[in-house]
């Protein structure tokens, strides 16, 4: 290892649905975060890797601040606001609009008690038609809070993405190297195959049952040929919901199941036998104990 690598960690930052998991997601070349439309996808602090040849950087893609309306909103936003001091560069997510909201207004008031550097990334230029209208955005958001860089991208369509890292890079202290350079997730592959099958409930169900799903995996065993068997319940908040998230003759479970087994085959790199459950336990998303049993309390 030379004495110019650098390595360190960065949080993403932003309200939900700001595209904070595609981001991190392209930059570290592999889907770790599960994506989706609706707001409030990402409910862990989920550590990837990125190691190249100048260094390591440590992505800790966090929870979108919000108002919290439960104990796992709180919890949530708890995640996100406690990253901001174990950090060595904050990368702050936005949308290209002039308006900055109250959520906003949160996130730069949050920022502005912190000494890390921050570096705002206006993502989704690709939805702006006039590109000098980049700059007005730029402006708005320098009169509410200072930053080392900005940077506009679109981590959907990888434009100026690649910007990215070699800013980073001049931000981070000189260090070790923290993870082996083929390592790209500290998550448990349990706890992956779980959020990608989530992901995909999220995307295939309407919108008034997705924030009360979590998803647990029972069981996940390797058989000699290399194929895993893996159980998953889907737990879901009521009687109503399971319903619809099994569908008519099991349709809507097979949908969410075959979706869910094509991504971790993928990822795992095997062959899979994946089985779904549906349960139901009313308000989980208000009790300790549940949150607790489905993955969810401060480490």
């Amino acid at each position: 290892m030379n004495d110019n690598y650098r390595s360190g960690f960065v949080a993403l930052i932003g309200r939900p649905n700001v595209g904070k998991s595609t981001l991190m997601n392209h930059l570290i070349g592999q889907k770790i975060a599960i994506t989706s439309e609706k707001p409030q996808t990402t409910r862990n602090r989920i550590q990837t890797v990125y190691t190249d040849e100048r260094g390591q950087i440590i992505f800790l893609d966090t929870p979108g601040i919000h108002k919290a309306r439960n104990k796992l909103g709180e919890y949530m936003v708890n995640v996100a606001e406690g990253t901001l001091n174990q950090v060595d560069v904050i990368l702050w997510l936005v949308e290209p609009t002039t308006y900055i909201g109250a959520g906003e207004q949160h996130i730069a008031e949050l920022l502005g008690k912190v000494k890390t550097p921050v570096i705002l990334v206006i993502n989704k230029i690709d939805t702006v038609k006039d590109k000098k209208d980049i700059l007005t955005y730029i402006d708005a958001y320098r009169k509410v809070c200072r930053f080392a860089e900005v940077v506009p991208v679109s981590a959907l369509r990888d434009q100026n993405t690649d910007r990215m890292a070699e800013l980073i890079f001049q931000y981070l202290p000189f260090g070790p190297r923290y993870y082996d350079e083929d390592t790209v997730t500290d998550q448990p592959m349990r706890q992956i195959a779980a959020e990608l099958i989530r992901e995909k409930a999220l995307r295939l169900l309407s919108d008034e049952i997705p924030h009360g799903i979590a998803v647990t995996i029972e069981k996940m065993t390797e058989r000699k040929n290399g194929m895993f068997d893996i159980e998953a319940t889907i737990i879901c908040e009521r009687e109503s919901h399971k319903g619809i998230i099994i569908g008519k003759g099991g349709a809507m479970l097979k949908k969410i199941g075959s979706a869910a087994r094509h991504d971790i085959e993928n990822l795992m790199g095997a062959r899979v036998n994946l089985q779904l459950w549906v349960k139901v336990r009313k308000e989980w998303r208000d009790s300790e104990l549940y949150m607790k049993n489905y993955g969810y309390f401060e480490s």
